[in-house]
C-alpha cells in the first residue's frame, strides 16, 4: 500500500535510532480522530530489498512513537489451492526460513534476554478486526493460513515451494519476519493483511511474470486502502 489518501498529515519525520537508519520517513496523521503512523518498509521508491530492510530500526521507532497496534500489508504468493491470486489472507501462523537477519533486541549481551512467547505470532484481536471488514466489504478472503517467510529478493524454486507445502505453508512472502517477533518483543500488537498476487512457483503452470505481479498489486491498492481505513474508522 502506497499510503492512506484520507490521512490528515500532521508531521513527516526521519528518525535516527541506535540500530541504524529506518526505511524512510514516518508519516503521522489522523483518520476519524485516530492517530496513525505510516512507513513504507521498502522505502519510498521500493528500493530496499526484503533482506536489507532494517526491521529493528523500523519497529524501534514505531515503539518510541507510542504505536500500540500494527497492520502490516504484504504481497504474497499462493501455495495451496485456496490461496488464489487476488484473494486476501489474514494469516494466523508463520514459518521463518530467513537467515542472517537481525532477529531480536536481545543480541547485545548487556541486558537480560527477553524470551517471548511466540506460539501465536499474530494478534487475534487485530486479526478479527481485519476479517470483519473483509467480510463486510465482501472481499474474497481466507481467515487463516501459514505464512512462509523466505529470504528474497529472488522468488522460490519449484522444489522449494513443494517443500513449503509439505511443511504446511499456505502462502509465501519475504517480510513478515522478523517484523512480527520484534513487534512482540516491544509489546506492540501485530497482524498481517496479505494479498495473493501470484501462484507460487510450480503451482500455476508456467513461469512467474513480475509484470503481472505489479499489475495485481496496483489493482489491489484501492481495496487495501478501503480495508485499512474501515478498520481504523471502526476502532
Amino acid at each position: 500500500m502506497k499510503g492512506i489518501s484520507d490521512l490528515s498529515i500532521v508531521a513527516e519525520e526521519r528518525v535516527n535510532t541506535p540500530f541504524g537508519t529506518p526505511s524512510g520517513t514516518f508519516v503521522t496523521g489522523t483518520l476519524d480522530d485516530v492517530e496513525i503512523i505510516y512507513i513504507n518498509r521498502h522505502g519510498a521508491e521500493h528500493h530496499i530489498a526484503p533482506h536489507q530492510i532494517n526491521y529493528k530500526a523500523n519497529m524501534f521507532v514505531l515503539k518510541t512513537l507510542e504505536v500500540t497496534d500494527i497492520i502490516a500489508v504484504t504481497a504474497v504468493g499462493g501455495i495451496t489451492d485456496a490461496m488464489s491470486p487476488m484473494k486476501w489472507v489474514v494469516p494466523n501462523q508463520i514459518i521463518d526460513y530467513t537467515h542472517g537477519r537481525a532477529q531480536t533486541y536481545s543480541d547485545v549481551n548487556d541486558t537480560k534476554v527477553n524470551h517471548i512467547d511466540f506460539s501465536y505470532p499474530f494478534d487475534e484481536t487485530l486479526r478479527n478486526r481485519l476479517i470483519s471488514v473483509l467480510e463486510k466489504q465482501a472481499h474474497k478472503h481466507e481467515t487463516k493460513g501459514t505464512y512462509a517467510v523466505m529470504q528474497g529478493p529472488r522468488l522460490e524454486t519449484v522444489a522449494e515451494v513443494k517443500r513449503l507445502q509439505q511443511d504446511g505453508c499456505d502462502i509465501v512472502g519475504m517480510t513478515a519476519m522478523p517484523e512480527a517477533s520484534l513487534a512482540r518483543e516491544l509489546e506492540m500488537r501485530y497482524a498481517t493483511l496479505s494479498l495473493v498476487v501470484n501462484w507460487a512457483a510450480g503451482q500455476g503452470g508456467g513461469l512467474i511474470s513480475m509484470e503481472e505481479i505489479k499489475k495485481l498489486i496496483t489493482q489491489g491498492n484501492d481495496a487495501c486502502e478501503k480495508i485499512v481505513n474501515e478498520v481504523i474508522i471502526n476502532w
